[in-house]
């Protein structure tokens, strides 16, 4: 995974988070039934099964299989650049997996609910998208981490991510596990659009015909400066994919 420089406007944008809330998982358990059926005592009825665990492992694969895409979109929601995306993923019939950034979030609520209205999928993407918190103490991934989990859900309205991109995937192993316990799958990627460097709409086009074969989970993203070639790409790609025979997915949780 290359890792993306030059990103210290999060950091600026970022006030003190407050708090993070731990969420503890419930036990399934077997309770027995007061009173009895034809004289025999009524069976055991099952409590609520928990969740099934989710997998530290990093995610690269497609829920929708061997042939199919997963467009993820990352540093959003941005009140120009998300809006734009959406109508084209719309238009498309696409759903996507958008990585947000907490205060973004928090900043702009109603486009959150608009993404999970139209049916698209959430990914935390930490407060300040730092870009070397692997090299920073647990207590700081921890609070970067869950502190974006919390203004996700309220921004949301009370939908949870279900994914975790480390920012330039910059994970670790506390990381991915910590993600995993609040049953985010740890998230990455296989083909980097290059997109944040804005280096032409051509280019972008290219370098995801060039390097699909690498694997199905694409990288965009929807905030950071002006998308507009991000854009102009994915009213390119999105129909070409479609040509090449490709359904859209999500990525394996």
């Amino acid at each position: 995974m290359a890792r993306h420089g030059g990103r210290g406007w999060y950091g600026r944008l970022v006030a003190a988070a407050v708090g993070v809330t731990a969420v503890a998982a419930a036990t399934s358990v077997w309770t027995a039934q007061a009173g009895s059926v034809g004289g025999q005592q009524a069976p055991a009825s099952p409590a609520p099964s928990k969740a099934a665990p989710v997998s530290p492992v990093i995610a690269h694969a497609s829920e929708g299989g061997a042939h199919a895409v997963n467009i993820t979109i990352d540093d959003g929601p941005d009140p120009v650049w998300t809006p734009q995306v959406l109508k084209l993923l719309k238009d498309n019939g696409v759903k996507a997996t958008f990585c947000m950034i907490g205060p973004q979030a928090e900043a702009h609520p109603d486009l959150v609910k608009q993404v999970v209205a139209a049916g698209h999928r959430l990914c935390d993407h930490t407060v300040s998208h730092d870009t070397a918190m692997d090299h920073k103490p647990e207590a700081y991934q921890s609070k970067e981490i869950l502190d974006a989990e919390r203004q996700i859900i309220k921004a949301s309205g009370g939908v949870k991510p279900m994914y975790y991109r480390a920012p330039g995937g910059a994970f670790t192993p506390y990381s991915r596990k910590l993600a995993a316990s609040h049953g985010m799958r740890p998230l990455g990627w296989n083909v980097d659009s290059k997109d944040f460097e804005r280096p032409g709409t051509s280019a972008i086009v290219a370098t995801v015909q060039r390097e699909l074969h690498l694997g199905p989970t694409l990288l965009f993203h929807d905030a950071g400066g002006d998308r507009s070639q991000t854009v102009a790409a994915l009213r390119t790609l999105l129909p070409w994919l479609k040509q090449q025979g490709y359904s859209f997915g999500f990525p394996e949780h």
